[in-house]
């Protein structure tokens, strides 16, 4: 086995790299097309979800797989290769099997037992098999991971540690409260007809929402998914053309987002006109008083005022701090403010902080020369390491009342559909992938997990020791095959020297013979399959070619006749 998986997800790249890497269904088709033109790769199938991007393949070698995949990955997602690199991982062969199993199972998603990805496994074998680029090995093995996933959920209680995405996202909405009591007789707007978005809309019905309306660039899909609702009798669904979107957003308190649109669905400046009052909550914290501003973290110093927020002198500082100054907990002094920005972009900021113009009479809410001071160490730290090391949570500090939301926002897309400018709006809440991988990091793990665990790594076993009996069947046929020609070329020899026997005879003499050569390779072949199943036993099938001087050729047209018979099945079943 050759298998090699490559890729990167929530848990090894931070939401702004896997939402620049995010491919669209055209990207995809192409990525697994180029890959089995590749030199390494002789299968591909790529796994795609809102929260990793994976490309399997069958290489002949590890290190020339691993580059090549790897240079197609960046050039298909548009994120250089120098930048993507960090973020990926690699597994081979037996690990490559347990990640897949793994996934399948839930365990490595962002809302852990989750069952949505077993759909998107599905997916991805049948595009590779609409396109040709999955062969043996990847249909066995995405295959082999559909029933690995399907039977942990079933003999396990894997599902009460893990929700949908959909679930999770909705409850975190909620803050605490009920998801039913929080969504009973609310109006929701779907955006999206896909999977994600009828899940949601779905969700949304049983929860008790009182109208959903679809809106969808394919209309039919929008009235398809609405019919459906409808006739479950949960709510009283719609279906609306994309650009009607703006008007539903005032009538709407939920909605939720997730299209395969490459740019943004929607706009802080639309949410903001379909929300009164929400364009003034830009500056609800500028709006405080001077003894309402939280004092920053790790001063003692009295609070000051700050500059009026959208003033020219902030808009032209190269960091944007409106919404860093909205969010509590967050200092333009602490490292959390300006986490992950380049030296150049901190060394800007410091000389915008100490010639920044000032409004008559305005106090800065830090000293710009002790500020100046701080952002320049940090500018030199960046230069050294290559950025500033992200701090999540800062020291806490008090906490700034907000106002009570009246429209919530889920955004389930990625690349994301929401302008993340969003979440500054006051009376506006906002979920998007970003907050979700930050809430589900605390999240509780079911002891179910472990359970799971215990599934994967047996069927993790079972599937290599298949794998390598599997290897060792084209020797075992072709030297089965090798030892038919032997007898019928004797017993065509003795017909020459014993013409006179009659058809009884020659029966009898044909069976003897092949009953006499079948127990003689019975034990040996059925040892050597037990054998080649075991971990490194893919030696045993070159040592049986080896010792009966078996054709190479011979052998590889039995591997090529079932490999066709196993894509003509697969083909049919799909």
């Amino acid at each position: 086995m050759s298998l090699l998986v490559v890729g990167l997800s929530h848990r090894s790249a931070p939401v702004s790299v896997l939402e620049r890497a995010a491919l669209h269904a055209d990207a995809q088709m192409k990525l697994l097309q180029d890959t089995v033109a590749a030199e390494p790769a002789a299968e591909a199938a790529v796994l795609a979800t809102c929260n990793r991007i994976e490309l399997y393949a069958d290489v002949d070698k590890f290190h020339a797989g691993v580059a090549e995949l790897s240079t197609l990955l960046a050039q298909h997602s548009g994120v250089g290769l120098d930048e993507l690199t960090p973020y990926l991982y690699v597994h081979y062969e037996d690990r490559a099997v347990h990640h897949l199993f793994s996934v399948a199972c839930g365990l490595d998603s962002m809302v852990v037992g989750e069952g949505q990805i077993l759909g998107q496994i599905k997916d991805s074998l049948a595009r590779a098999q609409e396109l040709h680029t999955a062969g043996r090995l990847l249909n066995d093995l995405f295959q082999q991971a559909l029933r690995v996933g399907k039977r942990a959920h079933s003999e396990t209680g894997i599902d009460r540690a893990g929700q949908s995405l959909v679930t999770f996202g909705l409850e975190q909405l909620a803050s605490g409260t009920a998801v039913r009591d929080w969504a009973l007789g609310k109006k929701a707007l779907v955006i999206g007809a896909g999977s994600m978005s009828s899940l949601a809309a779905a969700t949304l019905a049983r929860a008790g929402v009182c109208e959903v309306v679809i809106a969808n660039r394919t209309a039919e899909r929008a009235e398809r998914l609405a019919q459906i609702l409808n006739d479950a009798g949960d709510v009283v669904a719609r279906a609306v053309p994309m650009d009607s979107v703006s008007d539903e957003l005032t009538r709407a308190d939920v909605v939720v987002s997730c299209t395969g649109a490459t740019g943004l669905v929607l706009t802080a400046e639309a949410v903001a006109s379909a929300v009164p009052g929400a364009d003034a909550g830009r500056g609800w914290v500028a709006q405080l008083g001077a003894d309402e501003v939280p004092p920053r973290f790790g001063s003692g110093a009295a609070p000051a005022a700050r500059l009026p927020a959208g003033s020219a002198a902030e808009e032209n500082c190269p960091l944007d701090l409106a919404p860093i100054q909205a969010t509590p907990g967050f200092s333009v002094l602490g490292e959390a403010a300006v986490a992950g920005m380049a030296a150049s972009e901190l060394e800007q900021h410091a000389a915008w902080v100490d010639n920044a113009p000032r409004p008559q009479g305005a106090v800065a809410l830090v000293d710009p020369v002790e500020e100046a001071d701080v952002i320049a160490a940090l500018a030199a730290t960046a230069t050294a390491i290559g950025r500033v090391p992200e701090r999540r949570r800062p020291e806490p500090v008090a906490e700034i009342p907000r106002p009570a939301p009246s429209l919530f926002l889920l955004d389930l897309a990625m690349p994301r559909d929401i302008d993340p400018a969003v979440h500054r709006l006051g009376g506006v809440r906002l979920v998007d992938i970003e907050s979700l991988a930050e809430a589900s990091a605390d999240a509780p793990m079911a002891a179910d997990v472990d359970q799971v665990r215990r599934i994967v790594a047996d069927e993790v076993a079972a599937f290599g020791a298949a794998l390598r009996a599997a290897h060792i069947t084209p020797t075992v046929v072709a030297l089965r095959t090798m030892a038919a020609d032997v007898v019928a070329g004797e017993i065509a020899r003795l017909d020459g020297r014993l013409p006179g026997l009659d058809d009884k005879q020659r029966s009898e003499i044909t069976q003897t013979v092949r009953r006499v050569v079948d127990k003689l390779l019975h034990a040996p072949t059925v040892r050597v399959k037990q054998l080649a199943a075991e971990p490194g036993g893919a030696g045993y099938a070159d040592a049986l070619r080896t010792l009966f001087d078996l054709d190479p050729e011979t052998v590889a047209a039995v591997s090529r006749a079932e490999d066709s018979t196993t894509d003509e099945k697969d083909r049919g079943s799909s």
